[in-house]
């Protein structure tokens, strides 16, 4: 394959099950473990004793074992007798996320961060410094896990939503390309679900359409997407056909504000995973605030109960801020004020608002007379 000299391409570093690789990476460098959690069947969950706690990584040995993602930890043991189970911990994590970025940003100015353990970089006329495109993925893949210790998945584009669906393609340590050329023998055949945002319930309602391969999506009449599934079903049909990502624009207004919510796979019943959702969302958050160089002083929490019931608490706060840490703090607090334990949580969500170019500090009476 011949590569234009002046082309722009974009790749989606993906870090394989990275709270188990980031936790075995520890423990072997950091505590002196003789054990990789990553060559036995182990995971990363929660509190086995509150019998509420869900694995949030597993081994590749532990998926031998029919062990998925976000089932409980009881059900994963019961599968798995002799099953390590290793509680997160979000401040390696947090360390490790911002060494491999810190990789990424070696080589372009044009980072963005989709999460904790995923990102896109965008490589522009940069053949002249690194060669061709894919041999510069695998050599970074490489120099990943040389230098922290981990395997990270790369997928290879000149779009982002094609680079990200190419990583996606077989795990792990593993390079793949998607472009436009490729598309019709590498993507078409592959179920609808491989497209970003086609969850279960999209799946399904597509399903119900006919439509189960991604040559299906292009093939169907935009009308009836809309009819049947609202305006995301255009979105997605616009998708297949080509229409990208813009990272870059993902800016929101002073008015709307910045949030980031998640539904989970399975309820959320105890404080530690709650607590470890609300770190990973207040990072998403907060990230976005440091980009544009902003500040916000009203944070907000939302929580979706199983039952589909909702509640969501907000609060000012006397400094602007866009640290993580503070953020995180606050809506901890903010959940507690009307979270049980009884009443198992779905979906969980941060907002922030009254959002300024300027940090200020609302004075006290005390302060003023100090």
């Amino acid at each position: 394959m011949f590569y234009n000299v002046c082309m722009r391409y974009v790749l989606h570093v993906d870090v394989n099950s990275a709270f188990l690789a980031w936790s075995a990476v520890y423990r072997l460098r950091e505590l002196g473990d003789p054990l990789d959690l990553r060559d036995i069947p182990s995971i990363v969950g929660g509190d086995e004793e509150s019998r509420h706690g869900i694995v949030l990584a597993k081994s590749v040995p532990a998926k031998r074992y029919g062990i998925e993602t976000a089932e409980p930890v009881a059900s994963a043991r019961r599968k798995c007798p002799n099953l390590v189970v290793v509680p997160s911990d979000f401040k390696v994590y947090r360390e490790y996320s911002a060494a491999f970025l810190s990789i990424l940003r070696s080589y372009s100015s044009e980072v963005y961060q989709y999460s904790i353990d995923e990102a896109w970089v965008v490589l522009d006329n940069y053949e002249g410094l690194y060669g061709d495109i894919t041999s510069f993925a695998y050599r970074l893949k490489d120099e990943i896990r040389e230098k922290l210790g981990f395997t990270v998945n790369i997928g290879v584009s000149t779009k982002f939503t094609l680079a990200k669906i190419a990583g996606d393609f077989e795990k792990p340590d593993k390079v793949h390309t998607l472009f436009e050329e490729e598309i019709p023998d590498k993507l078409w055949p592959l179920p609808v679900n491989v497209l970003l945002y086609v969850g279960k319930s999209m799946t399904a309602g597509l399903r119900n359409l006919g439509i189960l391969t991604v040559k299906d999506l292009i093939d169907a009449d935009p009308a009836i997407l809309e009819f049947n599934l609202g305006k995301f079903g255009v979105s997605l049909w616009e998708s297949a056909h080509g229409a990208d990502l813009n990272p870059a624009g993902w800016y929101e207004s002073e008015q709307k504000g910045y949030g980031n919510s998640t539904t989970t796979a399975v309820d959320t019943t105890d404080w530690k995973t709650a607590r470890g959702i609300l770190l990973q969302l207040a990072d998403h958050v907060g990230r976005r605030l440091r980009r544009d160089k902003v500040y916000a002083s009203v944070i907000s929490v939302s929580a979706r109960y199983s039952d589909f019931d909702h509640q969501s608490r907000q609060m000012s706060i006397s400094t602007a801020t866009s640290v993580t840490e503070d953020i995180y703090e606050y809506a901890c607090n903010l959940l507690a004020t009307f979270w049980d334990e009884d009443r198992p949580i779905r979906q969980l969500g941060i907002r922030v608002t009254k959002v300024t170019s300027e940090v200020y500090k609302q004075l006290s009476f005390m302060d003023m007379l100090g």
